[in-house]
């Protein structure tokens, strides 16, 4: 989306059919902000040069890491620090959450 543009994130979120969408919303700097709608499972992964934060906006969102599980619920937020092995996932039917990572972030799938 281009600056300057007034962005309905209920409004767009709704029109998002299929099983995982991640979309680019707005560029910040260096950083990107997406939408993220799933319905099931993203796959194991990091990040070696960027952090990920996560902002639900709509449903229950579960990070998975190694050895811990955070469930997130509207109008929480955490962080996942770069190198860390996570997943996402909804907890329900859809989640919505917004994440912010550097745009040209690598994401490199678990061995």
């Amino acid at each position: 989306m281009e600056p300057l543009t007034k962005i309905d994130l209920h409004q767009f979120s709704e029109s998002i059919t299929g099983a995982y969408a991640n979309i680019p919303l707005s560029l910040v700097n260096d950083h990107v902000i997406r939408l993220s709608v799933m319905t099931q499972p993203y796959f194991w992964h990091y990040h070696p040069d960027s952090d990920e934060t996560f902002l639900v906006l709509e449903g229950l969102l579960t990070i998975e890491l190694e050895n811990e599980i955070i469930e997130l619920g509207p109008g929480q937020l955490y962080t996942v620090p770069a190198n860390v092995l996570h997943r996402t996932r909804p907890n329900g039917a859809r989640s919505v959450n917004l994440s912010f990572e550097r745009e040209a972030m690598q994401t490199l799938q678990k061995a």
